[in-house]
């Protein structure tokens, strides 16, 4: 479906938040499935703590593999606001860049965890 640039493409029919796995479970409104980890979410938010203004500025998040969502409200008919354990909550999750994250998934996650080897960082928290 084309975008008028005001209409989503995609909107989700269903969310949910499978708490165990800790995965968001998007079923969108052409019939695709999406599994995304609170972990991927949360080290791929849309914040500009994490984007930055520039891809340049984009900040690697360690220390997030048991992270998990206590909270997802709704924004409009184009977003959720996602609120993970660590309280991070600055990110609108448009449905576009859902969509987005669905698709490129793999590469992202890869890309993220060669980040960290690069950096000598660890996806487990810091030991205290």
């Amino acid at each position: 479906m084309p975008s008028d640039g005001f209409t989503p493409a995609f909107t989700p029919a269903e969310i949910n938040y499978l708490r165990d796995d800790r995965i968001l479970e998007i079923i969108w409104d052409d019939g695709v499935q999406t599994r995304l980890g609170a972990e991927l979410l949360r080290v791929e938010s849309p914040s500009a703590e994490v984007q930055g203004h520039h891809p340049s500025e984009k900040k690697i998040i360690a220390g997030r593999r048991h992270v998990g969502i206590i909270d997802i409200v709704p924004v409009g008919n184009y977003a959720v606001r996602i609120t993970f354990d660590d309280l991070h909550d600055s990110g609108l999750f448009s449905w576009q860049y859902l969509r987005e994250l669905h698709e490129n998934q793999d590469k992202l996650w890869n890309d993220y965890l060669a980040a960290l080897k690069a950096r000598g960082l660890s996806r487990d928290p810091a030991k205290r």
